[in-house]
């Protein structure tokens, strides 16, 4: 061991895995078990190398477009949605579909198609080109626009300011969409939206849970995949408040310079990282320092989503 010195490591709670997640993977996993491999997925189920790899691993097939499957195939939507075009895709081509799509993310969508059947035209505050992103302007429709910042917000033009609203991307920063929502509100008035409330509870809990344990170290290491939105927008936390702050997918990424002169190390995961990655870490921090592991307070998460109807009936068939 190269330094003596003991180094805290704090952990956040609650961290990794959420409802969500929790039950796409068990919808892939599951149906494994029921019907065995292959069982295809478009896009990744979610986005974590680590998982994907450990569902391929088991008969997974990742897909990036439906025509890479065979007809008829059984396949998992991800838990970001699709669009109503992947949906008539898919039927076109025979498949058998579970859908694993975030409940969260599909009360963005019932929200969404609310107000475009009331005649307004809908603003997504989100990233252009996420899975989620993408699921949602198909299913709201209505020509949605995406916005991600307050200066873009400067650039929009309404057909009729008067009848305008807006939705958000469950995975964003809440300081951030707050800032973009203030701009859409005070460039047009009328407008009218959730303030932050599809922004799942989840994202919201795992930032504040990051934010109140940056304050009391001197580094921040978030477990999660360069591709995961609520993931980097958790290092961001960190940064936010002067924090070094980096985005790992595992411990075998933790550099021993960011060490120096470090004696507590703030340790989180984002909502699709496995809890796994955290003890991976803490051991990769072990060969360097001697460790002492503190688990901070935090909000204990309950919500559960229900798997889908058939595959309840089919686990109790074949119990």
């Amino acid at each position: 061991m190269s330094d003596p010195r003991p180094l805290t490591v704090v952990l956040a709670t609650p961290r990794g895995f959420c409802a969500g997640v929790v039950r796409a993977v068990d919808i892939v996993e599951q149906a494994l078990r029921l019907y065995g491999p292959p069982v295809y997925v478009r896009h990744e189920i979610v986005h974590n190398h680590h998982v994907v790899e450990a569902l391929r691993s088991r008969g997974a097939v990742f897909v990036d477009e439906l025509d890479q499957a065979p007809e008829g195939a059984l396949v998992v939507f991800s838990a970001h949605g699709v669009s109503p075009d992947v949906e008539r895709a898919a039927q076109a081509r025979g498949m058998d579909v579970l859908d694993a799509t975030c409940p969260l993310v599909q009360r963005v969508h019932r929200e969404g198609r609310r107000y475009v059947e009331a005649g307004f035209e809908v603003i997504l505050i989100g990233h252009e080109g996420h899975a989620e992103v993408e699921g949602t302007k198909g299913q709201v429709g209505g020509g949605l626009r995406v916005v991600s910042s307050a200066e873009q917000v400067r650039a929009l033009e309404a057909r009729d300011p008067s009848r305008l609203a807006y939705i958000t991307q469950t995975t964003l920063s809440v300081f951030d969409t707050r800032d973009v929502i203030a701009a859409l509100k005070a460039r047009f008035p009328a407008i009218v939206g959730p303030d932050t409330r599809d922004i799942c509870y989840a994202t919201q809990n795992r930032q504040k849970a990051v934010l109140d344990m940056a304050g009391q170290v001197d580094l921040v290491l978030v477990l999660g995949s360069a591709n995961s939105s609520n993931s980097n927008r958790l290092r961001e936390m960190g940064l936010s408040i002067g924090v070094p702050a980096h985005l790992i997918e595992s411990g075998a990424r933790i550099r021993p310079e960011w060490l120096d002169g470090v004696d507590r190390v703030g340790l989180t995961a984002g909502a699709s990282a496995p809890e796994t990655l955290v003890r991976d870490a803490i051991e990769a921090l072990r060969a360097w320092r001697p460790v002492v592991v503190q688990a901070l307070p935090g909000v204990e998460e309950t919500v559960q989503f229900r798997l889908p109807q058939r595959l309840q009936d089919d686990a109790r068939r074949r119990a």
